[in-house]
């Protein structure tokens, strides 16, 4: 199931800074002028077990013949259709408005949980003053400081109770694939040269969007399915609503797939997008796979190719044990190599080591190479497993958790890369009291 948390509302109300204080970083723009935020921010979350991606929205204007804003009040049309929560937020210190009203209305109508949530409430006058929006006519109606971060807890809670826990391993599931990248990078070129034109190969399963469908992939001893997230046009030749769908298609695309295929366009390189998306399936704990498309299309001399890798790599590290495989769907070369390598991933991804294993091999590493020490205090790892999830995930048991830094998390990590196979997947590691 993918957990996607939308967050919508007319512009001015504080949208950012509580998307903000949601991934705990300053990823959006927060400023008093509304309309700032006009390009879609979205970033991950986590909250009482659960793993979920948060959707800053456009400030919600309607019935506006500004370009920005006609295609923000499609926004919310398209947050009630593909977000798992939906937050309205609202702002104390106007009151209701006509606007508000009208963001209202159409989140009534739908079926999805919907959070009203009253910000810049940061005193006693403003919490009085709040109780007006209960005629709004929400059940779920909150008050917020998004600022001091007062009360957002309890909004989350309440939001974390209608999101899925993390996947666990499923017996006997086909794969899912997710091909994202950017318009134009051969998309849908790519999964039409895959299905090919033998239909009897290809199973349509019911979806919950309306351009959404799964093919189900059964050639060559090989099964899968393919979730495609092609269709969408060049941003500059369709409206904006368009691009936020197409965002929103390829995040929910990236929460229920296994492992995420992120093709990218030989000519251009790796864009501040792709490493957004890229980010974003490694956050997820998403098996990953680089497609440089257009292969055809690069001059060649020796080491093009071994230098175009090392150009990847250093845009999306530290996580650089991802396959990446150079390929022409217009030429149909090495595109079945791209779903071997793929399968591969969805291997690695499910891999499991016993226990004894782990210890047998990692305490003595510990042994030899410690955690430095903190404070005069020694930091003593004492047993390790790995987690019954859908992704590879470790907990190391020692005597002081906190107190292990950044760097010999990565040194761990390492050391599991080196002794198991997990290119293309992210490995979680958690330390934990013993």
């Amino acid at each position: 199931m993918s957990n996607i948390v939308a967050i919508v509302g007319r512009p001015n109300v504080g949208k950012s800074t509580f998307f903000n204080r949601l991934i705990g970083e300053r990823q959006s723009i927060v400023d008093n002028i509304s309309g700032v935020t006009r390009d879609r921010q979205y970033g991950t979350s986590y909250w009482n077990s659960k793993n979920f991606t948060v959707v800053d929205t456009g400030g919600f204007v309607p019935d506006s013949t500004d370009v920005f804003e006609a295609a923000i009040r499609e926004q919310v049309k398209i947050a009630i259709e593909e977000a798992t929560v939906i937050i309205f937020l609202v702002d104390v210190t106007t009151g209701i408005t006509d606007l508000d009203e009208e963001v209202a209305s159409l989140l009534r109508r739908s079926k999805k949980p919907v959070f009203l949530v009253v910000n810049k409430v940061d005193n006693g006058q403003r919490l009085f003053e709040a109780n007006e929006f209960w005629s709004l006519g929400f059940e779920n109606t909150f008050f917020l400081s998004a600022l001091t971060g007062s009360g957002s807890g309890e909004i989350l809670d309440a939001v974390a109770d209608h999101l899925s826990a993390d996947e666990l391993p499923q017996e006997n599931r086909l794969p899912r694939f997710a091909i994202v990248g950017q318009p134009n990078v051969g998309k849908s070129s790519l999964t039409n040269a895959l299905l090919g034109e033998d239909r009897n190969i290809v199973t349509e399963i019911a979806g919950t969007t309306r351009d959404s469908i799964d093919a189900l992939y059964s050639k060559f001893d090989k099964e899968f399915i393919l979730v495609d997230t092609a269709g969408i046009r060049k941003k500059a030749k369709v409206h904006e609503n368009l691009e936020f769908y197409s965002v929103l298609r390829a995040i929910k695309a990236i929460e229920e797939c296994d492992v995420c295929i992120l093709m990218i366009d030989a000519q251009t390189g790796v864009e501040s997008q792709d490493q957004a998306i890229f980010r974003l399936a490694q956050r997820r704990n998403k098996g990953i796979v680089l497609l440089v498309n257009k292969w055809d299309l690069v001059e060649k001399q020796t080491n093009t190719a071994r230098d175009v890798e090392k150009i990847i790599k250093e845009r999306i590290s530290p996580f650089t044990d991802v396959p990446v495989v150079f390929v022409s769907v217009h030429e149909k070369t090495r595109i079945f190599r791209a779903i071997e390598v793929a399968l591969e991933v969805f291997e690695n991804r499910n891999r499991k080591v016993k226990t004894s294993e782990l210890n047998e091999l990692l305490l003595d590493v510990i042994e030899r190479t410690p955690p430095p020490s903190h404070r005069g205090k020694f930091v003593k790892i004492k047993y390790i497993t790995q987690l019954p999830l859908a992704y590879p995930a470790f907990a190391f048991f020692c005597n002081h958790p906190t107190h292990i830094k950044e760097n010999y998390k990565f040194f761990l990590e390492n050391q599991l890369r080196k002794n198991y196979n997990f290119t293309g997947v992210p490995i979680t590691i958690f330390f934990r009291q013993k």
